[in-house]
């Protein structure tokens, strides 16, 4: 299968916070690359297409869009 990302993704296991329109969603980072992550929530119901993803306890802050959505998974790319 050829890797379509344009960089390596690190597995990683990362407590986040998805926020957007001044309300927040947990989520859990899977993987994370220099251009977007995997990010595991309990549903992707109400999830925006573009949000903040936060990482507190390592003062990380990017803007996403979702590239791909699955059941309790989102794949998003960093602007």
């Amino acid at each position: 299968m050829d890797e379509k990302r344009a960089s390596q993704r690190k597995r990683v296991l990362k407590a986040g916070t998805i926020e957007f329109h001044g309300g927040g969603i947990d989520c859990v980072i899977r993987n994370l690359s220099d251009t977007g992550a995997a990010l595991e929530v309990e549903s992707v119901v109400g999830v925006p297409a573009e949000f903040t993803l936060v990482i507190r306890a390592e003062d990380f802050s990017r803007k996403c869009r979702v590239v791909r959505r699955e059941t309790k998974r989102l794949g998003v790319k960093f602007e």
